[in-house]
């Protein structure tokens, strides 16, 4: 209810949401996160990375991190094809902003979804970590993976798996 009008029912918020696709489904990440979309181009490939991370690319004389976010969440690494694109995106680090890209098949849409259609994460029939899930949005008959890009993504926990991927390297 609204509390300065009683009886007067309070609207879902609308969230905009970019949609992509890892093989044959959707997922999706709220816009207000996404700097830009970008085609793939050369990456360089850094040495003691996990499988997960492509590479980096030169944005603009910046070197940004390429996410391979099949191989993030377990899945073969992506094949890169006509579509294949990087999604640059905000991240944080110790409080600090930091840029990622994200490679993914092909970018879709922007959506918008209403609190009502966005359910919570399953506790089963993913192959998705649960906590890297926000939820699953209803966008007319079909369903949309939200991501929850601090923990699918949370930079800490990816500089932890390279430095064991540095230590095994190394033993």
């Amino acid at each position: 209810m609204n509390e300065s009008h009683p009886g007067v029912p309070v609207p879902d918020r609308l969230s905009q949401v970019l949609t992509f696709w890892l093989g044959s489904e959707v997922f999706g990440m709220d816009i207000r996160t996404v700097r830009e979309i970008i085609q793939c181009g050369p990456m360089t490939a850094v040495p003691l990375m996990p499988g997960f991370v492509r590479g980096v690319i030169n944005l603009r004389g910046a070197v940004v991190p390429v996410v391979d976010l099949n191989a993030r969440f377990g899945r073969p690494s992506a094949q890169l094809g006509k579509k294949s694109c990087i999604v640059i995106f905000d991240a944080r680090r110790g409080g600090e902003r930091i840029e990622l890209g994200l490679l993914v098949d092909a970018v879709s849409e922007v959506i918008r979804l209403a609190d009502g259609d966005v359910e919570p994460a399953p506790e089963f029939g993913s192959a998705i970590r649960r906590e890297f899930i926000r939820g699953i949005g209803k966008v007319g008959q079909r369903f949309v993976i939200l991501l929850e890009p601090d923990r699918a993504l949370d930079v800490e926990e990816m500089a932890r798996l390279c430095d064991r991927a540095a230590e095994a390297e190394m033993a």
